[in-house]
């Protein structure tokens, strides 16, 4: 998944504006976006969207962010969404491994229930919206067989932490945040699953989020989260291979199959070794799930 679009899970318009959007995955939001006195009408529209979506005969992935375990609603929602089968839940506030195993088993009892597949249902965590959730990232690795993603927020852990502000006057990350981001890769990399960067909230400001969709490819980011259509191009562009970049990884893996007892091999004056044909690998299957998409 490369563009994550988030839709308010109280607004049907948006929800259906949302198939238009382009975007690999709608994040049907029954958190933050949705007050509290509307989270029982959020619930029914949201049911309704997923079972009207899943008669389309093709259309984007379809997650439910939920609200957080310490709120007492995550099985309210649960109970109303899991008949339309979602093929992820993200979990906000998510402060560690322990977390997603309890999701978990929230999730199996209601797969049952609805005759869904053991395990269809996948997790995604907000890993770290708390203090103590960016502690915790090191314990998602082997914690649930459903961790598809790890994503990150700042501004719940801007105001976790009392910050005036979480980025500085160049629009740059403070460092508590950028340590956050960082951890989240690591965090990915060590549970062997992708890293999905977080929003980027001043939607007009086209250059500043440009630049940051390219850093977070750069550093190993697979994808972001959007909070407006307009920002799903500008992602689904970026996050895609380039057609030099999928040729080169080709040629890197062609190179090491047919020399299987070589360590090292040159190519157009690079000498390349084990970490760049795993760097091809991985860009060529990310491509390949890009293309069955």
């Amino acid at each position: 998944m490369r563009s994550l679009l988030f839709v308010p899970g109280d607004s049907d318009r948006k929800q259906q504006k949302g198939l238009d959007s382009g975007a690999d995955a709608l994040i049907l939001d029954l958190e933050d976006s949705v007050a509290l006195d509307a989270k029982p009408q959020a619930r029914r529209i949201t049911l309704a969207f997923l079972q009207a979506a899943q008669a389309l005969p093709r259309r984007p992935r379809l997650i439910v962010r939920v609200n957080a375990l310490s709120t007492g609603l995550t099985d309210a929602d649960l109970d109303a969404v899991m008949p339309g089968a979602p093929d992820a839940i993200m979990l906000p506030k998510s402060e560690g491994g322990v977390d997603i195993s309890h999701l978990g088993a929230k999730i199996a009892v209601r797969e049952a229930e609805h005759d869904l597949p053991d395990g269809r249902t996948r997790i995604i965590p907000i890993a770290t919206e708390t203090g103590k959730g960016v502690f915790g990232l090191g314990s998602y690795a082997g914690a649930t067989h459903r961790l598809q993603a790890l994503t990150w927020g700042a501004e719940d852990l801007s105001a976790d932490l009392g910050a005036e502000t979480n980025r500085l006057t160049d629009g740059s990350y403070a460092d508590p945040y950028r340590l956050a981001r960082a951890m989240t890769l690591f965090a990915a990399a060590a549970a062997q699953v992708d890293a999905i960067d977080t929003v980027f909230t001043n939607f007009r400001d086209d250059a500043g989020f440009r630049a940051e969709c390219l850093a977070a490819r750069r550093d190993g980011f697979t994808g972001k989260m959007a909070i407006h259509p307009a920002q799903v191009a500008p992602i689904n562009e970026i996050f895609s291979p380039a057609p030099a970049e999928l040729a080169k990884a080709e040629a890197i893996i062609a190179l090491f199959a047919a020399n299987p007892g070589i360590g090292v091999i040159g190519l157009e004056g690079e000498m390349l070794d084990r970490p760049h044909l795993l760097r091809a690998q991985r860009l060529k299957a990310r491509a390949d799930r890009l293309q069955g998409h």
